[in-house]
């Protein structure tokens, strides 16, 4: 056992091994500090001393996340003979008892429970629930004996989750555990090392201190003190694999902008090459002159890049008639780029990821990227929004929204390969 489990680990399952777990019981602190996997195998435990006819439940903020983050890690931990699933089903079986399995990530989420009689329930990364589907959660855990296990990262201090749950634990029949990634003995040196390099700010704060932080003031503090370290005057062309483009299109205050971006081989960095705003105001710009100008665009990158292939580009998704204009006028003009719908990924999860590239020192800008440059310098986090728990970045046109947005639209759909971790 000694072998297995680090010391907060091992204190874990003695307290369940002592039956001294409580009601709710929260593991929470910084990444890769173990908490998914002791709170993964402390859930296989107890369900296996369980009654078999009782309703269990493994919740997430998506079925895709909760496989990656937690079914297929259960399934290894206890073999595919104790552990099997079914997304398609929303049905697992451990040890014998029914697991359903269900996702949040919509506001029909509480009436997916309601009803239900739960003996146990499991819930990764707890913050990114509504405290509505929350509530309505525990309410179901009605059986003697029911019990909900649960993991997150911290956020705000003012999070639902952290200002009406654990600040009063001690009220609650609530365990909470920290779990910091020092805690973790099984990770390498070099890697813990290289892992709190990638994080700065609040995210630093959050995910590597454990600490729960407000998000305020500058967002990308590290280029805004310094943005000349992250400027380039050229790029190595053979280093491209390709390139992607951005597009965010313009509203009633709002400018249509394009952000061309070389994606590195083997994803190992980014290089915006080029940034572009088309002037004018809402009304004097027709689908005609968009495409006149995204069309030149293009071609200027062929021009300066004539060995690299454009490869994709990616435009807000909620203008589908503009895409369809701008696919009609590449294809008239002998362009063979196709135009995809943005990821619409949560913004937080591309700040973090530019974040990450930037503390790495693999997001750079070509010089002339002036658009780009006071962007980044001028993003800031809604201070109106922190007091109520959320990270959210300020969008009242003091800063130029418009392009950040089109700059990560063209690298969100390979977050995953740039940031691994």
């Amino acid at each position: 056992m000694n072998k297995v489990y680090s010391d907060k680990q091992r204190q874990l399952l003695k307290l369940w091994q002592q039956h001294k777990l409580r009601r709710i019981n929260l593991l929470e602190g910084s990444v890769r500090s173990g908490k998914t996997w002791i709170s993964l195998v402390l859930w296989a435990f107890w369900v296996a001393t369980m009654p078999q006819d009782g309703n269990y439940l493994m919740v997430a903020k998506t079925l895709t996340s909760l496989r990656r983050n937690c079914l297929d890690l259960l399934q290894t931990l206890v073999g595919k003979n104790n552990f099997s699933y079914s997304l398609s089903k929303k049905e697992g079986c451990l040890f014998g008892r029914l697991i359903y399995l269900e996702g949040v990530n919509d506001a029909r989420a509480e009436s997916k429970i309601r009803g239900m009689t739960l003996q146990g329930a499991y819930c990764d990364e707890l913050t990114l629930f509504t405290e509505d589907f929350f509530s309505m959660l525990l309410s179901r855990l009605s059986c003697p004996g029911a019990k909900l296990i649960a993991t997150t990262n911290p956020d705000s201090p003012q999070h639902w989750l952290k200002v009406k749950y654990i600040d009063r634990c001690a009220e609650l029949d609530m365990l909470c555990m920290q779990f910091l990634i020092d805690d973790n003995p099984y990770l390498d040196p070099t890697y813990i090392a290289n892992l709190k390099k990638e994080y700065s700010g609040v995210y630093y704060d959050r995910f590597i201190l454990g600490l729960w932080k407000t998000a305020d003031g500058l967002i990308y503090r590290q280029f805004a003190d310094n943005p000349e370290h992250w400027m380039v005057d050229t790029v190595d062309k053979k280093q491209i694999d390709f390139i992607s483009i951005g597009i965010d299109f313009g509203g009633n205050r709002s400018l249509t902008t394009f952000v061309s971006t070389a994606v590195m081989r083997n994803y190992s960095a980014l290089t915006v090459l080029r940034d572009y705003h088309i002037a004018g105001r809402k009304g004097e710009i027709d689908a005609d002159r968009l495409s006149r100008e995204f069309v030149g665009f293009v071609r200027k990158l062929q021009t300066d890049y004539p060995d690299v292939y454009i490869r994709y580009c990616f435009a807000d998704c909620a203008e589908q008639y503009l895409i369809t204009t701008l696919r009609k006028a590449l294809q008239q003009a002998g362009i063979p780029l196709p135009v995809g719908d943005s990821d619409k990924n949560p913004i937080v999860s591309r700040i973090i990821c530019t974040n990450t590239l930037l503390n790495t020192d693999r997001l750079h800008l070509l010089r002339g990227c002036d658009l780009l440059r006071a962007g980044l310098e001028g993003a800031v986090w809604d201070s109106k929004a922190a007091e109520k728990g959320e990270d959210k970045r300020l969008d009242d046109f003091t800063s130029d929204i418009d392009i950040l947005d089109a700059f990560e639209y063209s690298f969100e759909r390979f977050m995953r390969k740039l940031v691994k971790t």
